[in-house]
């Protein structure tokens, strides 16, 4: 299973940006992917997670209203469209996979997470 993260960059506050995972030897019709990120210094975090359903979408409050995620499940593809980026949103962002069952709040614990992408580095100036 491999998950390569992609579509970072410097944006100014209030920008966008759309973040891509491209997912192999892994069925979205059967696994949960989760963007994750990790500032400096501090712990890494869940942004948004779309469960393997599909139906089923999940945001942390901080990004609520500005992130959506959304999968293609023929290109085997997670997107993370951030829009009205702050500065606070800066971090490297990973994409994580997981064939579990996940219940309440329980997408938001890495250790859920069995394969992870290299990450893909985000920089809001202000």
């Amino acid at each position: 299973v491999q998950l390569q993260a992609s579509g970072g960059g410097l944006v100014q506050t209030g920008g966008s940006l759309r973040l891509s995972c491209a997912v192999s030897g892994f069925s979205l019709l059967y696994g949960s992917i989760t963007w994750f990120r990790q500032a400096p210094g501090k712990e890494r975090e869940a942004v948004s997670c779309i469960r393997r359903n599909g139906a089923s979408t999940l945001y942390a409050e901080s990004v609520k209203g500005r992130f959506t995620i959304s999968r293609d499940n023929a290109k085997n593809m997670v997107y993370l469209q951030m829009n009205s980026l702050k500065p606070e949103d800066t971090a490297v962002y990973y994409c994580a996979a997981t064939r579990r069952g996940l219940i309440n709040t329980s997408w938001q614990i890495t250790t859920n997470y069995d394969y992870w992408g290299q990450g893909t580095l985000v920089t809001v100036s202000s």
